[in-house]
């Protein structure tokens, strides 16, 4: 499906070839100084690019320029373009047309390879880590410092090690296996990996995502570090005001085509870059809460958890959800909220405690157990642990409801398919259709699918994790009515989010973790940001 012509879109450059004819070399890196754009000349170019999937156009005469030494912005919602533009840019994907100019030369990116050797790294929403590997050997993977055949592993550690200080983050012991890390300890071991080469232009897509306020002040540190050497980053991020912070040009994205290139980060409103992304003015509003219900008439909790704990991770949490009622759990990355909803999912066997739904005990670390007893999770890292990413959006909706489609051990796909097709419309998945791979999706819609998955289920308790992590402002909007529609039907909701605003706004009941431990238990009427922030920081007594 073509997207709709914008007005606001500039015309793709006439003089602009759709198949550049000559490329440099790109076999082996060149001197730093060699990477440099001459004085005046942007560092990057990208002219009239063009992007087809079948069925859809992603990318639509898209032009691209940065600047070296500068953080230039990509804003635009999930699907307007921006993961397949970054992914043309990193060699991953080749355009259908357009041209790619660097330091003033056109150039042909035929490979993430070629791409490196330019001094073009990538840090993806979904990081792209080898888990069974070390720190090092993430680091370093494919470019291993060797003589004679055989890889220098000292030279390789020590290396990590100086780069992992330069992050901010010496703790990380470079022989550790990246499985055994955080998402937030990854998320450093991905920016390690692109600093270890010679760069000179860095895109970070959503590379906050995991990170508490105190380590996206670090990555701010790092960003102006970097652009200080002359280095240029794009920088893709739903946080407004963090490009307000660290952004210098902002491009606007929307259907695949520019809606606006160039505009002033620090001054350009909200309010126009909004209506730009969306077509629409969207505001930042919550969906009202419903009046507490009569003490006499509250309902038995649908999920119980009691004195459930994992040693080392979490202290013994206890806590309540009834039909209806939203409980958020608010804390610092590596407070233990995901350990938490893992715990009460099954995918981790607690050391003590049990969870209860209906009254009726789940076997623990028992995942198929916990779906049967009629409980989903969208996890945080939805491609490692949510999806299925080969397979098209329908089965990856209805991999949890398969026995409701068989008859006689037979799968009735037309069933299956219309059922899947119902689900992705109510949460206007982009494109709609259900037999597109999952992978095709941008990371916000690839969420939707797997809260469509939940939906179909018919769960009972709804377990989020992040639920809008890489979601832009319209879609949030949406999923904030959505979670707060289940919950009106009686749906059981436990939801995790770094954001505070995002636990605050959709929350009855917040649960404060510090180190493992609930120090705080309150109506979320009864706090605000800085209360949670002292709470987090400092630590009360339970309640």
């Amino acid at each position: 499906m073509a997207p709709v012509p914008d007005p606001a879109a500039p015309s793709p450059d006439p003089s602009a070839s759709t198949a550049p004819s000559a490329s440099p070399s790109a076999s082996a890196p060149a001197p730093a100084a060699d990477r440099t754009a001459p004085d005046g000349a942007p560092l990057l170019v990208m002219t009239g690019i063009t992007k087809s999937f079948p069925g859809v156009r992603a990318l639509d005469g898209v032009d691209l320029d940065v600047e070296p030494g500068e953080v230039h912005c990509l804003l635009g919602q999930n699907g307007a373009g921006k993961s397949t533009l970054i992914k043309v840019l990193a060699g991953a994907h080749r355009p259908d047309g357009g041209e790619i100019r660097w330091r003033g030369e056109p150039v042909q990116l035929t490979s993430p390879t070629a791409a490196m050797s330019l001094g073009v790294a990538t840090i993806y929403q979904e990081l792209d880590l080898v888990e069974h590997l070390s720190v090092t050997e993430n680091v370093h993977l494919g470019h291993e410092p060797a003589a004679g055949g055989f890889v220098r592993r000292r030279e390789a550690r020590e290396s990590t090690a100086v780069i992992l200080a330069r992050l901010g983050h010496p703790e990380i012991d470079p022989d550790t296996l990246v499985h055994d890390l955080s998402a937030a300890g990854r998320q450093v071991v991905s920016m390690a990996r692109a600093l270890s080469h010679d760069v000179r232009l860095i895109v970070m897509d959503e590379p906050s995502a995991v990170l508490d306020p105190d380590e996206v002040e670090n990555l701010f540190r790092i960003v102006g570090d970097l652009t200080a050497d002359g280095v240029a980053v794009v920088y893709i991020s739903h946080r407004l005001e963090e490009i307000r912070r660290i952004g210098d040009r902002v491009t606007v994205l929307k259907d695949g085509r520019v809606a606006a290139r160039g505009l002033p980060a620090r001054t350009t409103p909200t309010r126009q870059v909004v209506a730009l992304m969306t077509g629409r003015d969207v505001e930042y509003v919550f969906p009202e809460r419903p009046a507490a219900p009569d003490p006499g008439a509250v309902p038995e909790p649908v999920l119980r958890v009691e004195g459930l704990a994992r040693a080392g991770e979490f202290e013994p949490v206890d806590l309540e959800v009834r039909p209806g009622e939203i409980v958020g759990l608010a804390g610092l990355v590596g407070s233990g909220r995901s350990e938490i909803l893992e715990t009460v999912f099954g995918a981790r066997r607690p050391t003590a405690g049990r969870v209860l739904v209906g009254g009726r005990p789940v076997r623990p670390g028992d995942v198929i157990a916990a779906v049967r007893a009629g409980v989903g999770l969208a996890p945080e890292e939805r491609k490692a642990q949510g999806l299925l990413m080969l397979e098209p959006v329908v089965r990856n909706v209805s991999v949890s409801s398969l026995a409701r489609f068989s008859r006689g051990g037979w799968l009735d796909r037309a069933r299956e398919r219309s059922a899947a097709r119902e689900a992705v419309r109510e949460l206007s998945l982009r494109p709609d259709d259900p037999d597109v791979p999952v992978r095709t999706l941008s990371g916000g819609n690839q969420q939707k699918v797997v809260l469509a998955r939940w939906l179909l289920r018919g769960c009972k308790v709804l377990l989020l994790d992040e639920p809008t992590r890489g979601v832009d402002i319209g879609a949030r909007a949406e999923l904030y009515a959505l979670i707060r529609r289940l919950a009106d039907e009686g749906v059981a909701v436990l939801l995790v989010s770094s954001e505070l605003p995002e636990v605050l706004g959709l929350a009855d009941r917040v649960l404060v973790l510090r180190e493992g431990r609930v120090v705080h238990t309150a109506p979320a009427r009864e706090l605000d940001e800085h209360r949670v922030l002292d709470l987090v920081m400092e630590g009360s007594p339970a309640r």
